[in-house]
């Protein structure tokens, strides 16, 4: 009787939707191919062995059926070293059609680990300083962003990176590739950055899970 139960209960679990059995999360990345993904600027990805890998540059490889906000967006890269240079840029307010304007409409949550506190993985490039540096080189990270509303909290492997709420001071731009400053919209458009011919960094998930009620109040 039990093993009956059993296998009559793996069936239904089966049958359930993905996002219902890894707890609401939706893969934006199927490992296959680049469908719903859209590239602007020089270079681009491809997809190997079930990762995506940069090529060329500066780019940016951004998913194209909408934008994202009161969300939680999951991404699992591999840097081949610490210099290795890429992004995740959030908030960007509408479609791109080249690589600059998510630069200085929207953010990029940075991934390279060779610079200071102020430009480093985890943080709003050049507009948030480092809680902790916790990423791996030559790793799987997992980088998790939050958005909030105004909110904005980026944990890399587990540690507090990043905690920025629309408003607070922020350095003044001081290089021309930094970010304009200036306030970003409660959703916009994600993608991801292939830097330069010499930067490497591999995606192997992007996933999104909406933010409950109740995790959006207790984030206030």
């Amino acid at each position: 009787m039990r093993r009956g139960f059993l296998f009559c209960l793996l069936l239904m679990l089966g049958a359930l939707p993905l996002a219902a059995q890894s707890g609401g999360w939706k893969q934006l990345f199927d490992g296959k191919d680049l469908k719903g993904w859209q590239h602007v600027g020089p270079g681009g990805f491809t997809v190997v062995d079930g990762m995506l890998k940069p090529y060329g540059g500066m780019g940016l490889l951004w998913y194209t059926p909408k934008k994202i906000g009161n969300a939680v967006i999951r991404v699992v890269f591999k840097p081949v070293r610490d210099s290795s240079n890429s992004g995740v840029f959030i908030r960007i307010p509408q479609k791109p059609t080249e690589p600059w304007m998510p630069v200085n409409k929207g953010y990029e949550v940075q991934i390279d680990n060779s610079d200071n506190d102020y430009h480093c993985t985890g943080v709003l490039y050049s507009l948030t300083k480092a809680r902790a540096r916790p990423q791996k080189d030559g790793e799987w990270n997992t980088m998790e962003i939050t958005l909030a509303g105004p909110r904005t909290i980026v944990t890399v492997n587990g540690e507090k990176v990043t905690d920025y709420r629309e408003g607070e001071p922020a350095p003044p731009k001081q290089k021309s590739y930094e970010p304009d400053r200036g306030p970003r919209p409660m959703e916009g458009y994600i993608g991801l950055q292939n830097h330069s011919s010499k930067d490497v960094v591999y995606f192997k998930e992007v996933a999104i899970r909406s933010l409950s009620a109740a995790e959006l109040k207790s984030l206030e």
